[in-house]
């Protein structure tokens, strides 16, 4: 395991890989202790080595500078998410930049139509914001719902300004 801390135009990100990718991740937070702590019990195991992670360091420091980039091209590792949680983050992956699509929507790609709470909850849970894109996933009111991090609701509703004039933009 390694890790990486740096800063981007929205804030610090810290970033936790392995052989199988990427395993955890923090939101931009604006000081680098609280993008520390979403990572924390996954650093005690880690070495700091920046190199290992260079091309998510480079991924992430263009999209939150506003620039073109695929997040969703980074590999994440998935194999200890159960079979919905990761066919929901699968399915994450999938919308473009930009867009937006329902918790209901994200559950009927994940396989079960009735399951939007657990495709709520494949999100709250998620451990690579960022590179699952959970901002893009809204309620089927049209409102924005349920955000981690310690910038939550606000964070949401920036990124998506970033990728789009229009927020939220429904679809599904």
């Amino acid at each position: 395991m390694h890790y990486d801390i740096f800063e981007t135009e929205m804030g610090w990100v810290a970033v936790v890989g392995n052989e199988n990718g990427v395993v955890r991740t923090s939101l931009p937070e604006p000081i680098i202790e609280q993008a520390y702590d979403h990572v924390r019990p996954e650093i005690e195991h880690a070495d700091l080595d920046p190199d290992a992670l260079a091309d998510v360091r480079e991924e992430v420091q263009a999209y939150c500078a506003g620039k073109e980039a695929d997040l969703t091209a980074l590999k994440i590792d998935m194999t200890s998410m159960s079979p919905f949680f990761k066919r929901a983050r699968e399915a994450c992956r999938s919308i473009p930049n930009g867009e937006t699509r329902t918790y209901a929507w994200l559950a009927e790609q994940a396989g079960n139509v009735r399951a939007a709470r657990g495709a709520g909850q494949a999100m709250a849970k998620n451990p690579v914001a960022l590179l699952v894109p959970c901002h893009r996933v809204i309620g089927s009111d049209g409102e924005l719902h349920g955000f981690g991090g310690g910038v939550g609701l606000p964070m949401k509703e920036r990124l998506l300004r970033m990728e789009s004039t229009q927020v939220p933009v429904a679809a599904g």
